[in-house]
């Protein structure tokens, strides 16, 4: 898979994108999201990071699929989503164009 990087405004919050691209005259519509999950925000206390993100991705919501873990700073780890029906087109593409 190619990848493209496209600078995004940082805003609070969720940020849901939406990103139509056309590759060799196919269309087609790709959902992200990506989200600032806090340390503070674990309900179990803990200093294993890797443990307290675990537990926050297992609640999240199924319609999207973990994409990207971004660099964690002192009191956020960014992540991004991509939503799952997304997900199945692009590989489909990766396998029409192998």
């Amino acid at each position: 898979m190619s990848y493209i990087a496209i600078p995004l405004p940082s805003l609070p919050g969720k940020q849901e994108i939406e990103i139509s691209v056309s590759i060799n005259g196919q269309k087609q519509d790709l959902h992200y999201r990506v989200e600032l999950f806090r340390w503070d925000d674990c309900s179990t206390p803990s200093f294993n990071r890797v443990e307290c993100l675990r537990e926050m991705l297992t609640t999240y919501d199924q319609e999207w699929s973990l994409y990207y873990i971004g660099a964690p700073t002192d009191d956020f780890v960014p992540i991004t989503f991509v939503k799952k029906d997304g997900l199945t087109k692009m590989r489909t593409v990766e396998i029409i164009e192998s």
